[in-house]
């Protein structure tokens, strides 16, 4: 059976049953202009490809960050075709994230394994003109409350960043030039000015 979703009516939640990695990975395939994520309830959430500005945003921060983990050989940087599955049974893929290359839990790479089974340390979500409020800040919870010891959700069209740990309510930064890392990416500085303004 094909699904077809006009893209107006996307982002879309479907209800289906809990799957295997490798279930999960076949249905993903089936729908290749989709990036799909899974609940920890088992609902599926389909989304458009991130429009040129959201998607050069995302380059901008994954950049800076890959050049910031391969100055101090501290561990990997992934985007979002990098899924992870979160303690709860969440399938998730951060737009940006780090995590040290000694990581427990690491997958052995000559197995070629599908998913990495826990949250990375440090996620950053960019808000895209598709994502509403009230949808993605229970997902930068669920990424602390499964495991990240730090996210941010950076949202260019109001010039602010939130900043998420575990136990603590969000942090909100607004209008700032920079943000610094800390815990297990102290030393991080973002230069948020080729976010807010990529093409500058």
């Amino acid at each position: 059976m094909s699904l077809v979703i006009e893209e107006a009516y996307l982002p879309a939640t479907l209800t289906a049953s809990l799957m295997t990695d490798d279930e999960f990975v076949e249905f993903c395939a089936r729908y290749p202009d989709y990036s799909i994520e899974m609940s920890a309830e088992g609902e599926i959430l389909i989304m458009p490809p991130s429009d040129w500005l959201t998607s050069a945003r995302i380059h901008k921060i994954s950049q800076q960050l890959g050049n910031w983990s391969d100055a101090n050989r501290h561990g990997w940087v992934t985007e979002s075709s990098g899924g992870f599955v979160l303690k709860n049974g969440a399938r998730r893929a951060p737009d940006v994230a780090w995590f040290p290359a000694g990581k427990p839990g690491l997958p052995d790479r000559k197995k070629r394994p599908r998913f990495p089974r826990f949250a990375p340390d440090f996620v950053v979500e960019l808000r895209s003109p598709d994502d509403r409020l009230s949808r993605v800040r229970p997902k930068m919870r669920e990424w602390v409350d499964n495991g990240a010891s730090l996210a941010w959700l950076i949202d260019p069209e109001r010039r602010v960043v939130e900043i998420y740990r575990p136990g603590r309510e969000p942090e909100t930064l607004a209008d700032a030039e920079t943000v610094a890392g800390e815990g297990p990416v102290e030393g991080f500085v973002l230069d948020l000015r080729p976010v807010w303004d990529p093409g500058l």
